[in-house]
């Protein structure tokens, strides 16, 4: 069986054994979906069904191996039922990251984290947990996982999908701009959800505080995570492309000098993205530290579209002679 088979295979057991549950128990698709995931992990079957679903379930369960599916395939197959389920829910903060980007994000943690045998890595958005996972399915090194997430929902798929893809993600259920439960970590890597955050008390606690209104939520989000990163730690973040054009730009860039070192800004093809205005770019940061390198030209790249490989591939052997030069990385 290729692997887009034992994928599909794996997609069509979860959609419909999520199905039948969401039936049985009137609910909503996702919750099914998180619910049949932790069954399939486990090899049990909800209290209360009847033998009818029980058996459906048992039939269903039997097509798929999580020993020979790797952990691509499951990821991409869990990936397809929650995209599905979001477009149930319809809610505004239910997005994920397109798997293109995930994986050039991956390409950019193997970039600052090369030498290293082991690290800790941070998502203060983790979601349904797509981005995490394709970036540890990508990584050959050993590497600690956390995930936060303020809806209960995301954060029970993100847990269900690192457990099929049998990884040791810790999650926590929190408001990701209020004290964390972690302990500080080498890299955060986060999609960061756009927009105002409307709790203006705990904002003040933040050198980004707006005085005037509501504080953006994504700028509140990174300077936080430089309260969670190691001395020279890195964070690695999807902003919108509006980040330092915005009227609240000139306190994110006095903190980001005061904190930091912005190592490069990736603008993300348009053509990933519904609307321009939805338009994202890759921020990469250093936190201020003993080892921490300001290189002599930022990394500024205006991404071709993904589909062109040769344009890719070029901008792609351009980027890692920068690593090399810039950030002595060896190769």
């Amino acid at each position: 069986m290729s692997s887009f088979e034992k994928m599909e295979t794996f997609f069509t057991a979860l959609d419909e054994t999520a199905e039948r549950i969401k039936k049985e128990e009137d609910l909503p698709y996702l919750d099914a979906l998180a619910q049949t995931g932790e069954h399939l992990f486990h090899g049990d079957f909800p209290e209360g069904i009847s033998q009818l679903t029980r058996a459906f379930l048992e039939k269903e369960y039997s097509k798929v191996n999580l020993e020979t599916t790797a952990p691509e395939e499951v990821r991409k197959a869990f990936q397809l039922a929650v995209l599905k389920g979001m477009k149930e829910a319809v809610q505004p903060h239910h997005a994920m990251t397109p798997d293109a980007v995930g994986l050039f994000v991956s390409y950019l943690v193997q970039k600052v984290t090369e030498g290293k045998k082991q690290f800790a890595m941070l998502d203060l958005a983790v979601g349904s947990g797509n981005l995490l996972t394709t970036i540890l399915n990508q990584l050959t090194q050993d590497v600690q996982g956390f995930g936060i997430e303020v809806d209960e929902t995301l954060l029970r798929l993100a847990w269900v999908s690192a457990n099929l893809q049998k990884h040791g993600v810790e999650f926590y259920h929190q408001d990701s701009i209020k004290p964390l439960y972690v302990d500080p970590v080498d890299l955060i890597v986060t999609d960061l959800p756009v927009g105002y955050y409307p709790d203006d008390e705990t904002a003040k606690d933040f050198t980004v505080h707006s005085k005037e209104g509501h504080t953006y939520a994504h700028h509140l989000l990174m300077e936080q995570s430089l309260h969670y990163l190691k001395p020279s730690g890195y964070g690695i973040y999807l902003v919108p492309n509006s980040l330092f054009t915005s009227e609240q730009a000139p306190l994110l860039q006095q903190m980001l000098k005061e904190q930091a070192v912005i190592i490069g800004m990736l603008q993300l093809p348009h053509s990933l993205f519904k609307q321009e205005s939805h338009a994202k770019s890759i921020l990469m940061i250093q936190k201020q530290g003993e080892t921490t390198k300001k290189p002599k030209q930022a990394l500024l790249v205006d991404l071709p579209s993904f589909s062109n490989k040769e344009a890719i591939s070029r901008i792609m052997t351009q980027m890692n002679e920068w690593f090399k030069e810039e950030l002595n990385r060896s190769y």
